[in-house]
């Protein structure tokens, strides 16, 4: 057989030559480790591989961390510059580091925002404003309201108020003024000396103050000045004496005539009846206030004492009945009685009264019941204490509430 093959070359398949490296087997995987072939076995290896992700998270967090620094780096601290150069060291400057622009910050801080609205302060008031009375003003309400005080309000509305906090009604309209002092219409014949004298304050201060619009230049003689008669003006700081509308002092039981002046409630002179113990009780069931305090500044000289129309009134003290009847200045039905040993109390506004003229009652007795009658804004009790010179603060006297 002749040999087709002479030099013994590898067969060549149909499709063409084979070449030598098809005739190389692949390589077999490598097992795995003998502990992890265990590890798996026993069904161990999720969770191996599980811990093993977390593990190298931790790592790669830790790093970041201390490699941070590296990449950024702390920015200088000013207090520590400033200590030095305060200590006398003097600042060098690094080498190719640009200045700064001299209208910016050194470094970034905390900025003020823009605000749009602006607060402006309360400016003072010079011009007198009206006020109309609502029900539940009290004097001493409407002056806080203004920032005045009780008496500023009385002076600028004698015709109104006369000088009574009791005389406050509902649509009332009361002239406020811009500051605490009085009010006054000039009149003819008027001198400035004269009339500051009276208020307690300087011809300046009448003639400098804006509300008034007086022109000092235009004054002329402080004598007989050239202001209009008619025109009111505002005295800043001024002051006066009010105008009493309350029960005169000493009305006893030998001169009951003094309170003759207060209507026709006054009495007789009485010879004898009660005297009183020098010590008193409530003359109300309640013991606290419905109304105005003892403020002799407001011209209010006793306590309004809380109750409804009706309840009773009761002596302080025995004594002897020198007034009982209606008050002609705003007390409306009203008893006063005298102690006898230098006292008298009044008790006004009454709704009824069960006493007459030169009766005797005793500590406690039962002598009126509670009213809203006169100058009185609702029911509740005035009363005042006196002594024949002074009428002293009841809240002194009086047993503890």
């Amino acid at each position: 057989m002749i040999n087709e093959n002479p030099e013994n070359l590898p067969a060549q398949s149909p499709a063409g030559p084979v070449s030598a490296e098809e005739h190389i087997p692949p390589p077999e995987p490598a097992a795995p480790p003998h502990w992890i072939e265990t590890l798996l076995r026993i069904g161990l290896g999720e969770e191996i591989l599980r811990i093993g992700t977390h593990l190298m998270v931790i790592v790669a967090i830790v790093l970041v961390v201390i490699l941070a620094p590296s990449f950024f780096p702390a920015a200088p601290e000013p207090l520590a510059a400033q200590s030095a150069l305060a200590a006398g060291g003097t600042p060098t400057p690094m080498a190719g580091a640009a200045p700064l622009p001299a209208n910016e910050p050194a470094y970034p801080g905390i900025f003020r925002r823009a605000m749009i609205h602006t607060i402006i302060p309360t400016r003072p008031r010079t011009e007198i404003v009206k006020y109309t009375v609502v029900q539940g003003d009290t004097l001493f309400g409407i002056a806080e309201k203004f920032g005045l005080k009780p008496q500023t309000i009385l002076w600028g509305n004698y015709n109104v108020l006369l000088d009574n906090p009791h005389s406050l009604q509902p649509g009332q309209e009361l002239t406020i003024l811009p500051v605490d002092g009085t009010y006054y219409e000039w009149h003819a014949g008027d001198g400035l000396n004269g009339v500051a004298k009276y208020f307690g304050v300087t011809p300046e201060v009448i003639i400098n103050y804006p509300g008034n619009h007086l022109n000092p230049a235009e004054i002329g003689d402080y004598a007989a000045p050239n202001i209009k008669p008619g025109t009111k003006l505002i005295i800043p700081g001024g002051k006066r004496e009010f105008v009493s509308w309350s029960a005169p002092l000493g009305v006893t039981r030998d001169n009951p005539a003094s309170a003759r002046v207060l209507g026709p409630g006054a009495c007789d002179p009485v010879s004898g009846g009660a005297v009183g113990y020098g010590n008193f009780v409530w003359p109300a069931a309640n013991h606290y206030l419905s109304g105005f305090d003892y403020s002799p500044e407001s011209n209010h000289w006793g306590i309004d004492i809380a109750g409804h129309e009706g309840m009773g009134v009761f002596a302080v003290d025995a004594g002897v009945v020198v007034y009982a009847g209606w008050n002609e200045y705003g007390y409306g039905n009203m008893i006063i009685l005298d102690h006898g040993n230098g006292w008298q109390s009044l008790y006004a506004h009454l709704s009824a009264i069960y006493v007459s003229c030169g009766q005797s009652v005793g500590q406690g007795d039962a002598i009126g019941a509670i009213g809203n009658t006169g100058r009185s804004s609702g029911a509740h009790l005035h009363f005042e204490l006196m002594t024949p010179s002074y009428k002293p603060n009841p809240w002194d006297f009086l047993p503890p509430p």
